[in-house]
């Protein structure tokens, strides 16, 4: 591996993995379009289509998902960004313009998550749908999304870890990277004779993380035992993958006033709150107290 990197190259040393002028943007005439909205926008259609598989496949109307969906994408990416916002407001409150100008990044998912479950209620209260059945469909499209999108980060240069040698370890140009991401550790390690940091490609380990999840889900969704379990199934799955690769990045949001990661706590409890829910609703329709149809 060469110790001067070019500047749209991205490595993987140790897998002996090379990869040179890896672009940001695409460009159509005189117009630029950021390849992180283009893999992100790929995602939500593939979102949306596997969504509409499922459903067609437990007999429900595919229509529906659709319809919805023009919805829980416009809420979701509006979710996000104030999400985003919120939690790194100091990067804003000097130009409040660049609030709109998602071309540079900056979608919490977490936000995206909530806005589109609350958006997903009122759906359901005005289509007279069943808001549990929705959700345990929606969330097989939704992680499929997370999968692809999460390569945005990649062609971004962005959602990284901490300084690391080992298989999976990521060379970047540091010129390719937001200086505040380059954590002491990082730059610690950077040598004067070269021209990268080395680091863990969390994007890389969440859409791995994603992807065995989502095969979870596959596998157990002719034995959920109750409507909302798969629900359950992806948040608690999600919230513990992404608590432990949250502990590694860098771009962390924190919780207002501390150096605590507003994900990693939100992740843990998300896991602890659908582990006990699931054990709970188990526990009652056991006991004769609930019915499986009633969640």
């Amino acid at each position: 591996m060469p110790d001067i990197m070019g500047r749209m190259d991205i490595a993987f040393p140790n897998l002996g993995i090379y990869l040179e002028n890896v672009p940001k943007e695409i460009m159509i005439g005189n117009f630029s379009i950021a390849l992180y909205g283009v893999i992100i926008a790929l995602g939500m259609l593939a979102g949306i289509l596997m969504a509409a598989h499922i459903a067609k496949r437990t007999g429900q109307n595919p229509d529906i998902y659709w319809d919805a969906s023009i919805w829980l994408i416009v809420f979701a990416v509006i979710g996000a960004r104030i999400y985003y916002v919120i939690f790194r407001w100091d990067d804003y409150r000097d130009d409040l313009l660049q609030i709109f100008n998602l071309r540079a990044g900056g979608l919490a998912i977490y936000g995206g998550v909530i806005a589109a479950a609350v958006t997903l209620v009122i759906f359901c209260k005005i289509r007279k749908q069943n808001f549990l059945q929705l959700l345990d469909t929606a969330v097989y499209g939704l992680i499929l999304g997370q999968i692809i999108g999460r390569w945005g980060n990649f062609t971004n240069r962005e959602v990284f870890g901490q300084y690391t040698d080992s298989l999976f370890a990521m060379r970047l140009p540091v010129e390719m990277v937001r200086a505040g991401d380059i954590s002491e550790s990082i730059a610690a390690h950077m040598s004067e004779s070269t021209n990268y940091i080395q680091v863990h490609p969390t994007f890389l380990y969440e859409s791995l993380w994603n992807l065995a999840l989502l095969c979870l889900m596959l596998a157990y969704c002719r034995h959920r035992k109750f409507t909302g379990e798969i629900a359950l199934l992806y948040f608690g799955g999600y919230g513990l993958g992404r608590a432990w690769i949250e502990a590694i990045r860098t771009d962390q949001l924190y919780l207002p006033g501390t150096e605590i990661p507003v994900s990693m706590v939100l992740g843990l409890l998300l896991f602890a709150a659908a582990l006990v829910t699931d054990l709970i609703v188990r526990a009652g329709i056991k006991s004769g107290r609930w019915a499986k149809s009633s969640w």
